[in-house]
């Protein structure tokens, strides 16, 4: 285990640079999205809560901003239901248990899932102020946020919460060392436990996703939610050339167990969402997420750890639990 753990954080430094946008570029996602508790499940959201954890390493001492782009409700990026009606807040944790507890790893906001200190939070709704522009939260000192030894760093949390209204919220974030700008954190990384997210309306536009498997999972469990049946889910890695998984239909879950191969510990998975060409299928919003054999969820990193796997034809892959 110490291995793992050394080798994990050796990884996030040489791999996760560049880490900032939340969504990232590999991940070729528009936009993060929570609706309002009135909206109706169909609409794509199944529990109108996101939340994202932002690691900062140890060493890095400047302060740093969480940015929220288009905050607000209205506009034309948001998804309109009826009238724009909907509020949304946007919370940002620290210190003791932020991270560690239990509630805040869950797919539910429910229990103590806003464990540690609140740093900072606003709530927005239709205003056009906002629309399209960026907000930002801090600034704040890194060792404000939940020191974890597992990543060797420090750890703040941020919730969006639907708190009134039935619209969606589209929106983005960003760590930053600028509280105008856009300026990385080197080192600095993204993740989440439960990812729910806007799939782009051209089919020709794939999106991604990147779990990281550890070395004691041998199984897991992808669970989608409302995606429509909107084409495939493929997934691929270093041992997989391209699995399609299971897709669910309109406001339903769907669950796909498979083993996972030796060659894929210590690596992530690339579960891609391709879109059908005809009929098309717009504004499709998703949820996803992966957990163990064990139940435990498996982080989404922004930036894949390792890189984007690539398929190695030469791998001879064998299920974890094989004997040799």
């Amino acid at each position: 285990m110490k291995y793992f753990l050394s080798l994990l954080t050796f990884t996030l430094l040489v791999h996760v640079l560049k880490a900032q946008p939340v969504p990232a570029g590999d991940e070729n996602i528009p936009y993060l999205m929570t609706f309002g508790p009135k909206a109706g499940t169909s609409w794509g959201d199944d529990d109108f809560s996101q939340t994202f954890f932002f690691l900062i390493p140890k060493n890095f001492s400047q302060p740093v901003y969480i940015r929220v782009f288009d905050p607000d409700v209205s506009g034309t990026t948001d998804e309109l239901n009826g009238i724009f009606d909907t509020r949304m807040t946007y919370s940002v944790y620290g210190g003791r248990e932020c991270y560690s507890h239990k509630d805040a790893k869950e797919t539910q906001p429910a229990g103590n899932y806003k464990s540690g200190n609140m740093l900072a939070s606003k709530s927005f709704g239709n205003q056009p102020d906002y629309d399209n522009k960026w907000y930002t939260f801090g600034p704040f000192n890194p060792s404000e946020g939940e020191f974890v030894q597992q990543f060797d760093g420090y750890i703040f949390k941020v919730i969006c919460d639907g708190v009134t209204g039935d619209d969606g919220n589209l929106y983005r974030f960003y760590l930053s060392t600028k509280s105008n700008e856009n300026k990385a954190v080197e080192g600095a990384n993204a993740f989440a436990y439960e990812y729910s997210f806007r799939m782009h309306d051209n089919p020709v536009e794939v999106s991604h996703i990147y779990p990281f498997v550890d070395d004691r999972t041998i199984s897991v469990k992808l669970s989608n939610f409302d995606w429509d049946a909107d084409g495939f889910i493929r997934i691929v890695s270093v041992a997989r050339k391209g699995q399609l998984s299971k897709v669910s239909t309109e406001d339903n879950w769907i669950d796909d167990e498979f083993a996972i191969y030796d060659e894929e510990k210590n690596t992530s998975l690339d579960i891609q969402f391709i879109k059908r060409k005809s009929p098309a299928v717009r504004n499709n919003n998703v949820v996803v997420n992966v957990r163990n054999q064990y139940g435990d969820l498996l982080p989404f990193y922004v930036i894949p750890i390792g890189g984007v796997p690539k398929y190695n034809a030469k791998i001879a892959a064998r299920p974890a639990n094989a004997r040799p």
